[in-house]
């Protein structure tokens, strides 16, 4: 009997693995742009890092107190719904580079670059993460996150190829500098990473949905199939806490409130630098953060004992602080002299005052539920 092997993939959105869907990437390479690379090879507070973590203890997690949740999460994810989907189709507008409107282009861009660093930076740390470990459970859900994730990460690097840029992903895997964190720091970090992209991306779809005059880019109809991708992974990441209450609980919940402040505060600062991008959706950067900010602290009651009180009336003076002391920073650093050195230093320490005076609000207790997952629901 003639058994044939399978037809290679040519596009990362029918990848099966993320090896699959890395070396398609690594092929179209050659049409990248320095330009778009050196723009997500920035290390800064505000721009998406690549981290590595002790992959030892990953490996040592148990997943047998959440057995039952997991393994309905796990066949969700090797169903593979969204296989196929991260490529252009039919609905696929014509999009009009040379027309944008400059700040709005450069707006635009920026935000494509750095959502597709964001993304490949959770494939980068999956990847490793699959490649060091032997524990199977570990090891096959970082498999199918990494895969996702290079599917996401190759359709914006589609989407900036149009416009004659790409980030070669490739050599940010190489040149990146990596971030260490202890995995209970990746777990707080990457959960709310996940969620708090789902709830960036669903915000703006059902926005869209009831305003379509404001689509001005088609990759946003794509935005409801992507954002329940980083609402599973968030599942993922909920369920790995719940294996050890330790993390949730004690000196813990401290660090689970400098997360939940520094994800939600870098965040507000870093939207308000894309005012034309904002405007062109038809959103307020201040109406979308607490929409966000709004759906973010409901879904991760599901694990997280504490969220934010972000109804304080400090809360939007010190973001608005924040915002300032960031926007002043960067005017004070692309000049030079004595004099913009003082205005850097003074800069950075009214950010850091401002952080602190966000840091020290009273956050919000209440009881973790006992059944943690949760379905997508906005």
């Amino acid at each position: 009997m003639n058994m044939q092997s399978p037809t290679p993939a040519t596009h990362s959105a029918d990848a099966t693995t993320v090896e699959e869907g890395l070396k398609i990437q690594e092929d179209l390479a050659r049409f990248d742009s320095e330009a778009a690379t050196a723009v997500a090879m920035q290390n800064t507070l505000l721009t998406p890092r690549f981290y590595t973590t002790d992959f030892d203890e990953l490996d040592a997690i148990d997943v047998s107190p959440v057995r039952e949740d997991w393994d309905k999460l796990i066949g969700q994810m090797v169903s593979d719904p969204n296989r196929g989907h991260f490529k252009k189709n039919e609905n696929w507008d014509t999009v009009d580079w040379e027309g944008m409107e400059p700040g709005l282009k450069k707006e635009f861009m920026d935000f494509l670059i750095s959502s597709c660093t964001a993304e490949f930076s959770g494939c980068v740390l999956y990847k490793e993460m699959k490649r060091r470990g032997n524990n199977k459970d570990i090891t096959q859900l970082f498999q199918l996150m990494a895969r996702d994730e290079a599917r996401h990460a190759g359709f914006i690097n589609d989407a900036l190829r149009e416009a004659g840029v790409a980030v070669n992903l490739g050599f940010l895997t190489q040149k990146k500098k990596y971030t260490y964190f202890r995995p209970k720091f990746i777990y707080y970090a990457t959960y709310l990473s996940e969620k708090i992209g789902y709830a960036r991306y669903i915000t703006i779809f059902r926005h869209l949905e009831a305003h379509p005059e404001h689509r001005f880019h088609p990759i946003f109809k794509w935005f409801e199939e992507w954002c329940n991708d980083e609402f599973s992974h968030g599942e993922a990441f909920a369920l790995l806490m719940k294996t050890d209450p330790k993390l949730t609980s004690g000196i813990n919940v401290y660090w689970i409130k400098f997360f939940l402040t520094a994800v939600y505060s870098t965040m507000y600062v870093r939207d308000h630098q894309r005012p034309r991008f904002h405007a062109a959706l038809g959103v307020d950067p201040d109406w979308y953060a607490h929409e966000v900010f709004t759906k973010t602290s409901a879904l991760s009651k599901q694990i997280f004992p504490i969220t934010l009180d972000i109804e304080h009336p400090r809360w939007q003076r010190g973001l608005v602080r924040l915002q300032k002391a960031n926007a002043d920073l960067a005017e004070a650093r692309a000049q030079s002299g004595i004099g913009a050195r003082l205005r850097t230093l003074g800069a950075q320490a009214r950010a850091g005052l401002a952080f602190v005076n966000l840091l020290t609000i009273p956050a919000v207790s209440h009881k973790v539920p006992a059944q943690t997952r949760m379905e997508p629901a906005y």
